[in-house]
Parts: C-alpha cells; structure tokens; sequence
C-alpha cells in the first residue's frame, strides 16, 4: 500500500497479512527494532490526540525512526492561512512518512493527493480512524481466536464515531457478523452505515435498552458522546456500563472503549478481565509498527 486513509482499502487478504505482522511484532520486537534505520517520520496533529500520537511516536522510535514533530499543528504555518496540501508538500521535503490528524474528513484523501512519501490517517473528522479500527479488530482477533461471528454492540455516539464506522468496515469483510446498536436517538447509526451492513448480509439490530442485547454477546464497544463535532448539550450518556450491566452477559464478553471515556464505563469494573479497553490501547503500538512497515517496505 502507497498510503492508509481508509478501512474501505482493505481487502481481507490485506487485513490479515497486516494483523499477523502486528502479531508477529508484538511477540518478537526485537526483530523489528532497526527495521526503520535511517528513516525519519512527522506527526501532524490539527486535533488533540494522547493515545495516537504517542503510540505513533512509539512504534516508529521501537522500529529504529526518528521523529520530526509539532505537539499542536495548530501552532504550524497553518495559522497563518497555509493550505494543507502546500504544508504536506513542504513535509516531503523532510520526512519520510507523514502520520496525520485532521478535522475534515477528507483531510487524507487531500493529503495524499500531493504527498509524495505515505501518509497514515490518524484520524479525519467524523468520517476515518483507520489506525484505531485496525488495533480494535487485532485485539478481537486476540481474545476469541477469531473476527468471523463476532456478535457485536456499538454504544454511545453513532453518528459522529468515526471508531464506529471505520470498525464496521473492517468487520463487512467476515461472514457471521451480527451488530446490535444502543444509543440515545440522536446518536442512532446514519443510514449510510446501515445500508453498507445490509449490503453485506450482516444483520443490524436497534436497541434502546441494554436487555434487548443477548447475553452471549461477544464485544460490547462504547464510545464517548463527541461533544466537539456539534453544537447543543445532549447531557450525560444514559447507557452506562457498570459492575451491575456487565452482570448481565457472560464471562467471555469483552468491553472495549476507544478511549478517552467520560461517564460512559464506570471504573468500578476496570478490574474485571472482561474489561480490555486499557489492553485494546497498548496494541496501538504493534498495530501501528505494522502500518509503517507496510507503507515504507
């Protein structure tokens, strides 16, 4: 691959030739650890970021690159009304690979088409998280062995995850998927993703209470409200995971969160083996190792 933008690049051949990379670097780093001698990479932020800017940091600095980066790209040319495509044209003269943040979602796909070095999306308005989707199917892959009938519950924010969405186009690509969504009305998934999954033979289910998802579930995947995509106060999330919720599935259910979480999970099961999501963020790191390697062979 010449760049990752999207989930909709994939093939499944293509996922899982990245995912058993990511396995096979988290199980033996130190073969990897001068893969990327010589090379130099550039975080760009133009969003807040702790969990993916750091484990991009970490993975090029764990395969041997060195680092060329502004902590707020805010604080770049930018501000002074550079456009994007001529600040990634004047980083290729610097780096060679560009791991980018940005809040228009086709801030990659842009990127990209004046880039001549890869770009990695790392995440681009409310449309692609490519990165996080890819550790979140790498650590379901871990924990059950297996993607395919994965039995699946998104929670919080449907319409502005962009966690969510890129998930579920990785997930289109198995057989025996099943989603439930729970959420607030104004947070249900857009259409667009509702169409995808029925184009795909995966049912969708809309619920509106945590009863109406089976006790066998295997993931229940939840999401803070992203306040900072819109406007208004839509109050605190209603569907909230606790020792009491979590009472109700099996021991082999899996709680996952993208992270930062506000009120959405509460801490009193932070320390119930069900509870993956700190284990789903350290596998951003070999994840994202695997995704400079695939870039940058």
């Amino acid at each position: 691959m010449e760049h990752i933008l999207s989930c909709k690049q994939f093939t499944k051949q293509s996922l899982e030739e990245l995912l058993d990379l990511a396995k096979d670097i988290k199980e033996n780093p130190s073969k990897y650890k001068n893969a990327l001698d010589g090379k130099i990479v550039a975080p760009i932020f133009f969003e807040p970021s702790t969990r993916t800017r750091l484990s991009f940091e970490t993975a090029a600095l764990r395969l041997g690159a060195k680092l060329i980066a502004t902590e707020n790209a805010q604080n770049s040319s930018t501000k002074k009304g550079e456009s994007l495509k001529d600040t990634i044209r004047i980083l290729n003269g610097y780096a060679d690979c560009i791991v980018m943040r940005h809040n228009e979602d086709d801030s990659a796909e842009v990127a990209a088409s004046v880039s001549k070095v890869p770009i990695l999306n790392a995440g681009s308005g409310k449309k692609d998280h490519p990165s996080q989707s890819l550790l979140d199917i790498f650590t379901i892959r871990e924990k059950r062995g297996k993607i395919y009938g994965t039995k699946i519950a998104i929670l919080g924010d449907l319409v502005y995850g962009r966690t969510i969405h890129s998930l579920l186009e990785l997930l289109t690509l198995y057989e025996g998927i099943e989603v439930w969504g729970l959420s607030k009305e104004c947070f249900r998934l857009p259409n667009r993703y509702k169409e995808m999954l029925q184009a795909h033979n995966i049912k969708y289910h809309e619920c509106s209470g945590f009863d109406e998802l089976p006790r066998d579930i295997d993931v229940l995947y939840h999401t803070r409200i992203q306040s900072e995509r819109f406007e208004g106060d839509f109050g605190k999330e209603e569907f909230v995971i606790n020792k009491s919720v979590l009472s109700k599935f099996l021991q082999n259910t899996m709680v996952m969160h993208p992270l930062p979480r506000l009120n959405e999970i509460s801490e009193d099961i932070d320390d119930d083996p069900r509870a993956v999501y700190f284990e789903q963020a350290h596998n951003g790191v070999p994840i994202r190792m695997a995704m400079y390697l695939t870039v940058m062979k």
